[in-house]
């Protein structure tokens, strides 16, 4: 929540490190508008996500997750993004039996070049989980730590 009440959202985006995570820093040198919702972690390439970073990132506050990469077919690491969509596909469906909303984490790629896209993007995600509303997941299952049960097993 912002200091008069209305609700800002936290977003978590996972950008590629040659296409979507340049693209943000270039928003940001043109001094192009967008909101301050988006904390961004640099990986590699969006083939080697791992889909639990992403449940992490939800677990501990985020309300929603932006992972952006190259377009498919201009892969720094040449199938990476082609393996994503197929991670994103698997972690949609888990999070659909888990009762999150599709808008809470999203897909989307951005080359180097493109920072009116990439600030776009995040515009738009912001406004959704806006309408959405705050995920709250700490709140709505407090006891639900998947290391807790790898941690007891290794004891």
């Amino acid at each position: 929540m912002s200091d008069n009440g209305t609700f800002t959202p936290v977003i978590v985006g996972f950008l590629c490190n040659w296409c979507s995570y340049r693209a943000a820093d270039l928003a940001g040198t043109s001094r192009m508008g967008y909101p301050a919702t988006l904390r961004d972690i640099r990986i590699m390439c969006t083939g080697r996500l791992d889909p639990t970073f992403v449940l992490r990132a939800l677990q501990k506050g985020a309300d929603g997750v932006l992972i952006m990469g190259c377009h498919p077919g201009q892969c720094h690491y040449q199938e990476g993004n082609y393996k994503a969509i197929r991670r994103f596909a698997l972690l949609r469906r888990t999070l659909r039996q888990l009762g999150i909303e599709d808008e809470r984490v999203q897909l989307h790629w951005a080359s180097a070049a493109e920072g009116v896209r990439f600030a776009e993007t995040v515009a738009r995600m912001t406004e959704q989980i806006k309408q959405l509303g705050p995920l709250d997941w700490p709140r709505n299952w407090p006891n639900e730590d998947p290391y807790a049960v790898e941690e007891a097993v290794h004891e």
